[in-house]
């Protein structure tokens, strides 16, 4: 079994439509444990108009959790972190404090509505990157403007963003068009993150091995290693990629 780390997951309990409570999330981080990953960011929604949970509670909240992750003899890191959708008020949030990035680090993980259309992300991520952050496009296989127009995501990444696929998108959960554009990315070495986005222990659990597995078959294992363990290990680091 291959050690992965999640950058991506809604684990935290009763802040969002993840985990409603701590025994659900306990259960998560033991699936996710058993599955090989050895770290998780714990990425809540942070959206506008949503009574959104505070850095401070965020922290104190990543802390409750791995305490009691602790008791019960798992390994498994936790770090704190947000899935931001985007607005224009996510800098001046940024720069107050307000939102958490990922770990503490420079990279943000941002999410955008399925139907904005490429101009509006691609100024985002200017937006973004001028801030002095580094943005990592959450779950891009869900933005229908990218996927009918696949070149467009070079083009954010040589902008200076890095990409973010779901697992379970790879693995086919969301049908044949979603998963055919997931693996054309990966076959052309266009993904930097792949995470599990986890809500629950059923329909959107914590895995991430069998699509590792995939990867590492279909290309090689070192690109596996670096989009499963060692881009995320540069996150928790706060490294450059």
């Amino acid at each position: 079994m291959q050690a992965c780390i999640d950058i991506h997951c809604h684990v935290m309990p009763g802040v969002d439509d993840g985990s409603p409570d701590a025994e659900t999330s306990l259960k998560m981080l033991q699936m996710a444990e058993k599955d090989g990953t050895v770290a998780m960011i714990l990425t809540p929604h942070h959206k506008p108009m949503h009574h959104n949970v505070s850095p401070d509670h965020n922290k104190a909240y990543t802390e409750g959790l791995l305490n009691k992750a602790k008791s019960l003899g798992l390994k498994i890191k936790l770090y704190s972190g947000n899935e931001i959708y985007y607005s224009e008020k996510i800098l001046e949030e940024l720069e107050n404090g307000e939102i958490c990035t990922l770990a503490g680090s420079d990279y943000v993980l941002v999410e955008f509505h399925p139907t904005n259309p490429y101009k509006a992300i691609h100024n985002a991520v200017y937006q973004i990157l001028g801030a002095g952050y580094i943005p990592i496009i959450a779950h891009i296989e869900r933005y229908s403007d990218i996927v009918s127009h696949p070149s467009y995501v070079k083009e954010l990444i040589d902008m200076g963003c890095y990409i973010q696929v779901n697992a379970s998108s790879v693995m086919g959960k969301y049908g044949f068009l979603i998963s055919h554009f997931t693996k054309k990315l990966i076959k052309k070495r266009l993904v930097h993150f792949v995470a599990s986005d986890a809500h629950d222990t059923k329909t959107r659990a914590p895995l991430l091995q069998d699509c590792r597995s995939y990867v590492d078959r279909k290309t090689d294992a070192d690109y596996g290693r670096k989009i499963f363990l060692e881009n995320p290990l540069s996150v928790l680091k706060n490294e450059l990629i």
